[in-house]
C-alpha cells in the first residue's frame, strides 16, 4: 500500500491479500525509529500479549449515585424547613435569616456535589465519561458562589435588624466576635477567585498549570468554611441528627477525594512503577513516549481511555495532564503520543530514559463499549488520531470498521503506517483526506460517499475542538443519531 503524493485527497485501503499486513513503501523518518513493540502489525514479536481488557461501564452506578445526590439535596432543604417556625419568621429579621440559612445550605451542598463530580470515582467515570462530568461541574459552577454571596447578604441584614445596627457594623461584629466567621470569609474570597478564573474568557488567557494551581484552593476554601457551618449554624444547635448528617456528607466528600484522587493512584503507581523508555518524534512536533513498568498485565484499560500523566522530573513533577493512550498496553510497555503545544506538552520531548512516571487513571467513556451497532466509523485529525488508533486495536473482530483521517499534508497523519496495518489486518477501509479543508471538504455528502452505511453506524470523532464540533454536526446531518456520535473533550 503506497502512500499518496501530497496532492492526493483520498486513499481507500484495500483488503489484505496476504498474511503479512500491507505497509507504506516509504515512511516518515521518525516512524523508522519507532519503538518495535508498537507498530500496528500483528507479526511484530512483543515481550508479552497478556493484558486485561477494560471494564465495561455500569450505567446503574451512575443512576444510583444520581439518586443519592438527589436524596441528599432533599435532606438539605429539610434541614432548613424543619427549623423555621411562624414565630421565628415573624421576629425582626426573621425572613432575612431564613433566606440566609436556605441560600447557605444550598450553596454548600452544591459545592459538595461539584467535589463529587471531579473526585475521579472510577465507576462514575466509566459510566458517564470525564468530559460529561466536567460539563456538569461547570454547569453547577457559578451557583454556589451566588448562593453563598446571598447567604452573607441575607444573614447580615437579618442580624442587623435583630440587633438594631447597620449592615456594615453587623458585618464587623460577625468577623470580630463570631467563631470561625473570619475563616469562612476567607473561604468565600477563595471561591470567588476560583470562580472568576473558571469563566471561559479568563480560562482562555491562562495556562493549564495556572488554572490547575488556582483550583487547588477550592479544597482549602471548603476546609475553612466547614467549622463555621457546624459551630454557628442555627440548624445544628439543638438538632444532633442534623449535625450528624451534615458532618457525614462533608466527611464523605473528603474521604472520596482522598480515596480516588490520592490513595488509589499511589497504590497503583507503587505497583506499576512506570519509567520512560524512549521518546520518538512521530511527525513534526508530535512525540510518542514509551514507558515500561511492572505488572502491567493487571492494568485494565480500554482503547480510547486516557490517564493523567505526571513526569517526575524538574519543572514537570507537580503538573498532571490528560493524554490518551495511542496503543493498547503491551506488557511491560505502554505508550502515549503528545503534541507540542508549547507548555507541559513541549517539555515532554526532552524527557530522558529512566525518568519516573506517575499516572492516574484510566478515565473516560470514549471506548468501544459505547457503541450500539457493529459498524464503526473512526474520524480523526491531528493528535486526535492517537486514541482512535487504540480504539481500532481494541474493537471486536466482528465489527466493520471505516477509518477517516484528516491532515493538511500526508506528514500530519500521525501513526499513519500503524493505522494502515491495523485496518488492513481486519479488512476495513481507510480514507486519508489530505489537503486544505477548503479544497478537501468533509461535509455530509462526503461522509455518505465514503461511508454509505454512515446513518446506521457508530461514529467516533477526536481532534481539535473546531474539527470535532464540525464532524459531529456533519454526522448528524448525514443521518447519524445523536446517541451514536461519540466524542471526548480534554479542554480545561
Amino acid at each position: 500500500m503506497n502512500p499518496p503524493p501530497p496532492t492526493t485527497e483520498l486513499r481507500p485501503a484495500s483488503p489484505p491479500t496476504s498474511a503479512k499486513p500491507a505497509r507504506p513503501a516509504t515512511l516518515p523518518k521518525s516512524s523508522k525509529q519507532r519503538h518495535p513493540v508498537f507498530t500496528g502489525s500483528a507479526t511484530t514479536k512483543a515481550p508479552s500479549r497478556t493484558r486485561r481488557a477494560g471494564h465495561a461501564p455500569r450505567p446503574i452506578v451512575a443512576d444510583a449515585l444520581g439518586a443519592l445526590g438527589g436524596l441528599g439535596f432533599g435532606l438539605t432543604l429539610a434541614l432548613v424547613v424543619i427549623n423555621e417556625t411562624p414565630g421565628s419568621l415573624a421576629s425582626p429579621g426573621g425572613w432575612f435569616n431564613a433566606a440566609g440559612r436556605l441560600t447557605g445550605f444550598l450553596g454548600s451542598y452544591l459545592m459538595l456535589m461539584m467535589v463529587f463530580l471531579i473526585a475521579r470515582i472510577p465507576w462514575l467515570e466509566r459510566a458517564v465519561g470525564q468530559d460529561q462530568l466536567v460539563r456538569w461541574h461547570r454547569r453547577i459552577g457559578g451557583w454556589p458562589v451566588i448562593f453563598i454571596a446571598l447567604h452573607i447578604v441575607f444573614v447580615t441584614l437579618g442580624y442587623a435588624k435583630m440587633d438594631g445596627v447597620g449592615p456594615l457594623k453587623q458585618l464587623g461584629i460577625f468577623v470580630m466576635h463570631y467563631p470561625d466567621v473570619l475563616a469562612s470569609m476567607v473561604a468565600f474570597a477563595l471561591l470567588v477567585m476560583v470562580g472568576v478564573t473558571s469563566y471561559r474568557i479568563v480560562r482562555k488567557r491562562q495556562s493549564y498549570e495556572n488554572w490547575w494551581a488556582v483550583h487547588l484552593y477550592t479544597y482549602l476554601a471548603l476546609a475553612l468554611a466547614f467549622a463555621h457551618q457546624v459551630v454557628t449554624g442555627a440548624a445544628f444547635l439543638h438538632h444532633p441528627m442534623s449535625r450528624t448528617f451534615w458532618i457525614a456528607a462533608w466527611v464523605g466528600a473528603a474521604l472520596t477525594v482522598l480515596a480516588f484522587r490520592v490513595s488509589l493512584p499511589l497504590i497503583r503507581n507503587a505497583r506499576y512503577r512506570l519509567k520512560v523508555v524512549s521518546v520518538t518524534e512521530e511527525v513534526s512536533g508530535v512525540f510518542s513516549i514509551v514507558c515500561s513498568g511492572q505488572k502491567l498485565s493487571r492494568l485494565a484499560v480500554s482503547g480510547g481511555q486516557f490517564f493523567q500523566w505526571r513526569f517526575l522530573t524538574r519543572g514537570l513533577w507537580w503538573q498532571a495532564h490528560p493524554y490518551s493512550l495511542s496503543a493498547l498496553p503491551n506488557p511491560p510497555y505502554i505508550r502515549v503520543t503528545v503534541k507540542d503545544l508549547g507548555d507541559h506538552s513541549g517539555s515532554v520531548a526532552r524527557l530522558k530514559p529512566g525518568t519516573r512516571v506517575f499516572v492516574e487513571g484510566p478515565y473516560g467513556a470514549f471506548t468501544h463499549h459505547a457503541r450500539e451497532t457493529n459498524r464503526v466509523v473512526l474520524v480523526g485529525a491531528g493528535v486526535g488520531i492517537t486514541p482512535l488508533r487504540a480504539i481500532l486495536e481494541d474493537l471486536p473482530t466482528t465489527v466493520d470498521v471505516t477509518v477517516i483521517v484528516r491532515g493538511s499534508n500526508a506528514e500530519d497523519l500521525i501513526h499513519r503506517d500503524e493505522m494502515a496495518a491495523l485496518v488492513s489486518q481486519r479488512g476495513g477501509v481507510l480514507h486519508e483526506l489530505v489537503g486544505s479543508r477548503h479544497k478537501v471538504k468533509l461535509d455530509a455528502a462526503t461522509l455518505r460517499r465514503l461511508v454509505p452505511s454512515i446513518a446506521t453506524s457508530d461514529v467516533y470523532v477526536c481532534g481539535p475542538a473546531a474539527f470535532t464540533d464540525h464532524v459531529t454536526a456533519t454526522a448528524a446531518r448525514a443521518g447519524v443519531r445523536e446517541e451514536r456520535i461519540h466524542t471526548e473533550v480534554f479542554a480545561f
